[in-house]
């Protein structure tokens, strides 16, 4: 039975760089990936997904008006939906994706829990209502510590004000 996995962590964990392995290895068994991001996550390009270590690929975006489920339906063959920056979307996109993850195909987010200010994105909390399976993808600090937290800095200052998204 499919289910919906959110793959979590802090920024620097590797979430991008799994999340195009994870697609590689669907992609060399013969299924067919949709990978998928936010339309806020401009960093790359709109349509790229590129992580720290090199690895990119072509994302499907996803607006915030999408309807996902209606989406899926205008496509003949998808096998699994791998989606990078899940915290991002909308709450709604969340349930369709939990619905899609029920009725069709495995869905795998990766994305941070919490922002600089260590409050939840909206998304990612209901990702963690709703997620069948949640994996934490553990980093350390600079400190040599385990990275728990995401931190804003400007020079050599821990920011802790602002807007909760900032790219």
């Amino acid at each position: 039975m499919p289910k919906l996995y959110f793959k979590y962590g802090a920024m620097g964990s590797s979430k991008t760089a799994q999340a195009l392995m994870v697609k590689f290895n669907y992609e060399e068994k013969g299924y067919n990936v949709a990978l998928m991001k936010p339309s806020l996550d401009t960093r790359y390009g709109k349509e790229i997904v590129r992580s720290r270590i090199g690895l990119n690929g072509k994302a499907i975006i996803i607006y915030p008006e999408m309807d996902i489920l209606a989406w899926l339906g205008d496509y003949e063959k998808i096998d699994v939906i791998i989606i990078d920056e899940a915290q991002f979307l909308t709450e709604i996109q969340v349930e369709q994706l939990k619905e899609i993850s029920i009725k069709y195909i495995p869905v795998i987010c990766f994305g941070l829990k919490t922002d600089f200010k260590t409050k939840m994105f909206p998304a990612s909390k209901r990702l963690f209502e709703l997620a069948s399976s949640i994996t934490e993808i553990k980093s350390v600090c600079s400190c040599g510590a385990k990275a728990e937290v995401n931190a804003r800095i400007s020079g050599s200052q821990i920011i802790k004000s602002g807007e909760q998204v900032f790219l």
